[in-house]
């Protein structure tokens, strides 16, 4: 741990902290939204106000309530007014089916749903297939004026409370929110944060990585209801006295452009996908246009070409990091004025990092293995999976789930999930490297890859490509590529297979679900079996 990192006491509220260490920064302005600003004076009295309400509910603290909105200050206001309250708010993906807001609903037990207008029929649908009584439904009207069908009104209900006087009398390991995990397979996984956790990823990571501090405006693109999106628009941000520009809408290039050029974020958090986007689109802003002094990617390895294109353009760094639900941010990036792309960077300080090999002992230097992690942000647990959780959460150590190489220097490359490593020819392939090699390519925008058998049963790579506008998709292209990969990767990596595609199957946070893919392969074989 830093020396000068000092731990939260036993005794901690982390949204009391919050509001505590902003008292003094009343008339700055913290978030921007569509609709308007709100100031920290203003954000104050409504998280003291939305407590009071929860609890006015007769919602008790450790109830959960569902959090389903999109990205507004209502969200900032009802996450923190819920930790003010001891209230555990369950913040949930917006991009999710009426099946799923069932199952978590059910799963979590919440005993209310704070739900944004355009988001209100999927609640609907979703409580007429749920065991589970939800016994109160709060709807922020996104700025416009809707029938609310009998549900509370999220303005009127804050207007009629007095602001809770002090914050609740939580522990710092006690748990404060969830957040669930987009597995690639099988249901989400209820992750559960303690008030503590976020304050290590903001004294461990924002400040002496990303260097943010009180001058900073900053604009995520990932969504608030995703870990990364998490820390980037609230936690980061409220920690240093920062300003905020959140985004209702889903952050395309055209609508990055806008906030760029309009509000002048220093500090701008994407991913992978969105950047390529953004470099690839005819509306990219002129460097003079933008006021950016920093970004930061994760979700997926960002590739080197386009690090490389990005810093070009606009003359910033891009910080690549990894981090995951479990650990709530990131615990290996790389750093301003020292960007390896291609790299994810060196672990950060106060996280420690191990590469195993499958007999559980460390991997040597250049060898992939399954990455671990210690550190003073790690998820108490999965709610109610005791298998997952054990599987993940090992002692001091938590899994990631991700293969990772280490070079001399010791900085820390991707080479897949494991779950996607494939074995070819005996030898170990990763899939993000062929992607990664193949996105170099001035034809490629994006590109996934997995693993198919040949006639003989033997695994080989086969790769889905998404060329860009105005490129010639035909075999002429796939031989290029493929003379393109192995001329710059060892030959049993190259992809024996390419096949053309619009667009490539991804999570709502961006990431690539190459497991869709791969049922893709299989049903397509069984057809063929059958034929």
């Amino acid at each position: 741990m830093p020396a000068d990192c000092a731990a939260p006491p036993a005794d901690f509220n982390f949204a009391g902290h919050l509001l505590a260490i902003n008292a003094d920064r009343a008339a700055k302005t913290a978030y921007i939204d569509d609709r308007g600003r709100l100031t920290y004076g203003e954000l104050d009295e409504k998280v003291r106000r939305a407590a009071a309400a929860l609890l006015g509910l007769g919602i008790r603290p450790e109830d959960r309530v569902l959090l389903l909105m999109n990205d507004c200050t209502d969200w900032p206001v009802t996450f923190l007014g819920a930790l003010y309250a001891g209230v555990v708010p369950v913040a949930v993906n917006t991009l999710l089916t009426p099946a799923d807001y069932a199952y978590m609903l059910e799963h979590s037990r919440a005993r209310a749903v704070l739900v944004s207008r355009a988001l209100l029929a999927k609640v609907s649908a979703a409580l007429g297939t749920c065991r589970h009584c939800v016994q109160h439904i709060i709807v922020s009207r996104d700025g416009a004026d809707a029938d609310l069908g009998g549900t509370l009104d999220f303005d009127e209900w804050l207007a009629g409370r007095e602001p809770l006087a002090a914050p609740a009398a939580t522990l710092a390991d006690e748990p404060a929110f969830w957040l669930y995990s987009s597995g690639s397979t099988g249901k989400p996984k209820g992750t559960v944060h303690t008030h503590a956790n976020p304050y290590w990823t903001a004294e461990l990571y924002a400040k002496p990585v990303l260097g943010m501090c009180e001058s900073d405006t900053v604009f995520s693109a990932a969504k608030l209801f995703f870990a990364y999106g998490l820390g980037n628009a609230l936690t980061f941000p409220l920690s240093v006295g920062a300003s905020v520009v959140l985004m209702a809408e889903r952050p395309t290039p055209e609508a990055c452009f806008a906030r760029l050029t309009r509000l002048r974020p220093t500090i701008f958090c994407g991913a992978p996908t969105g950047y390529a986007g953004m470099l690839a689109s005819p509306a990219l802003p002129a460097r003079a246009d933008v006021a950016l002094r920093l970004c930061s990617s994760a979700g997926e390895a960002l590739p080197q070409e386009i690090g490389e294109r990005f810093t070009a353009h606009f003359g910033c760094e891009i910080i690549d990091g990894i981090g995951s639900t479990e650990m709530l941010h990131i615990f290996i990036s790389n750093r301003a004025g020292d960007v390896r792309y291609g790299t994810t960077g060196k672990p950060v300080e106060g996280y420690e990092v191990e590469l195993r090999g499958e007999d559980g002992k460390p991997v040597g230097v250049g060898e992939i293995g399954d990455l671990y992690i210690r550190g003073p942000s790690s998820a108490l647990m999965y709610w109610n999976n005791r298998d997952k959780s054990r599987e993940t959460f090992q002692g001091a150590w938590t899994k990631s789930g991700d293969k990772y190489s280490r070079d001399a220097d010791g900085y820390y490359t991707y080479a897949g999930r494991s779950d996607d490593m494939l074995k070819v020819s005996g030898q170990y392939v990763s899939p993000f490297e062929v992607e990664a090699t193949l996105v170099q390519h001035p034809a490629v925008l994006e590109a996934a890859v997995i693993g198919v058998a040949d006639t003989d049963g033997l695994t080989k790579t086969k790769a889905y490509v998404v060329v860009k506008p105005g490129q010639q998709a035909d075999d002429a292209l796939a031989a290029e590529l493929k003379a393109f990969v192995k001329s710059r990767l060892a030959p049993h990596k190259y992809p024996r297979q390419i096949e053309f595609v619009g667009d490539l199957p991804k999570t709502a946070t961006g990431k690539i679900q190459r497991f869709r893919l791969r049922e893709q392969e299989t049903a397509q074989a069984a057809q063929g079996v059958h034929a």
